[in-house]
């Protein structure tokens, strides 16, 4: 079991459901971000997942794409993001997944994108724009660096196709609520929710949900159907309306929000 899956695995055992934060490397700078993810953690975040800035973000919305350009702006690059895991990693052993496009690792080099980030200390990689029918393409370099290669889910996919991604998948099996791009919005999560019944048949591991969570009672909304949920625009909102102090509010807030409830399960199967 990977150290992303026993992760959020013991966190199911235990009860208490998972909280994957985003954030994009770079924005508004590498010192902010740095900063910003250790707070994370510290505020009761389980697994950072940290964006590497691209031009065209296709699975972004606009509050994710505007930090990619800002920060690319700034000068953010594949290799200043491997500095920054570094850094994360001297202070921190929280599983670190990172978020990137197959045109940055083409660009960079399959085997020096994946080795580079590995010896930096991340734990798995998600590539939304890598169909399972590609995934061979970095299958191998992933397993021998020992990174998880994330796989996802949508309510569009067939339970054919379901059956194909959960065998391969592997750290947590990334379900995105909608069929849109990320950014906050009311959701039902109903839909995915049917979607990832059928997974949990095919599956082992953990089941994220991501897109559209923002708030407390969002997350709370979310995590009746997962292991874990995954906060990001919001994130993104907070940082540059409020700084750092307002993202540790909201992760604080969203996680002491799923703690509550996963208690008051707790209390009510033990009165049963």
């Amino acid at each position: 079991m990977s150290n992303l899956s026993e992760r959020l695995q013991g966190l199911k055992n235990s009860g208490r459901k998972g909280l994957i934060v985003y954030i994009t490397a770079g924005y508004p700078n590498y010192e902010t971000t740095l900063t910003t993810a250790l707070a994370m953690e510290k505020e009761g975040a389980d697994v950072i997942e940290i964006g590497i800035p691209f031009s065209d973000p296709i699975a972004d919305g606009p509050v994710i794409q505007k930090a990619a350009t800002m920060a690319l702006k700034a000068g953010a690059t594949t290799a200043k993001s491997i500095e920054l895991i570094k850094e994360i990693r001297r202070t921190s052993t929280i599983p670190l997944v990172i978020m990137t496009y197959v045109n940055s690792i083409l660009g960079y080099g399959m085997e020096k994108f994946i080795a580079s980030f590995a010896a930096a200390g991340i734990n798995g990689i998600i590539v939304p724009d890598l169909p399972i029918e590609e995934s061979e393409l970095l299958e191998g370099i992933c397993s021998k660096e020992g990174i998880d290669l994330i796989q996802l889910i949508a309510p569009t996919t067939t339970e054919q196709r379901i059956h194909t991604i959960g065998q391969k998948a592997k750290g947590f099996l990334y379900c995105v609520s909608n069929t849109g791009v990320t950014g906050v919005r009311n959701i039902d999560y109903g839909e995915i929710g049917s979607i990832m019944q059928t997974a949990r048949q095919v599956t082992v591991v953990p089941l994220a949900i991501g897109f559209g969570i923002g708030t407390p009672e969002g997350a709370l909304a979310a995590a009746q159907y997962a292991d874990a949920v995954i906060v990001g625009s919001a994130i993104l909102e907070k940082l540059t309306n409020e700084g750092v102090s307002g993202v540790r509010g909201l992760v604080k807030s969203i996680r002491e929000k799923l703690d509550e409830e996963s208690g008051r399960c707790e209390n009510n199967s033990k009165s049963n």
